[in-house]
């Protein structure tokens, strides 16, 4: 079976709750090796922290949507995360923050997208 063929078929396999959960766990596995890098190593974090910070505006764009069927107070609050993600991200590429603060996070949303906590350590 083709890569293409493969991953068609793993889109029609998942719900949209497995899509985010996959979604979270790449990008929190980037940010754990990004952890690795020394802080002064922006190259070598940069592509992770934009990733997540990416990840995090679509989301909170997404909630601002009056349409989202999401319940208004998880919206509010994933609004308020996305916001927070955008600022800590900025302090942690100034290098007056940690990333952990970042993956913490992740791996909070994953376990909620897991629905029994069973969240892996990504």
């Amino acid at each position: 079976m083709s890569l293409q063929a493969y991953q068609q078929a793993s889109t029609r396999a998942e719900t949209p709750r497995e899509t985010e959960y996959r979604l979270f766990a790449q990008v929190t596995l980037a940010l754990m090796e990004a952890a690795k890098c020394e802080p002064t190593d922006i190259r070598g974090r940069i592509d992770a922290l934009d990733w997540n910070r990416r990840v995090w505006s679509v989301l909170g764009t997404a909630c601002a949507d009056p349409e989202n069927a999401l319940p208004e107070a998880l919206r509010a609050s994933i609004i308020s995360l996305s916001i927070w993600v955008g600022k800590h991200t900025s302090e942690v590429i100034r290098r007056t923050d940690e990333i952990e603060p970042l993956i913490e996070v992740n791996r909070m949303v994953m376990q909620g997208l897991r629905g029994n906590g069973q969240a892996a350590a990504a």
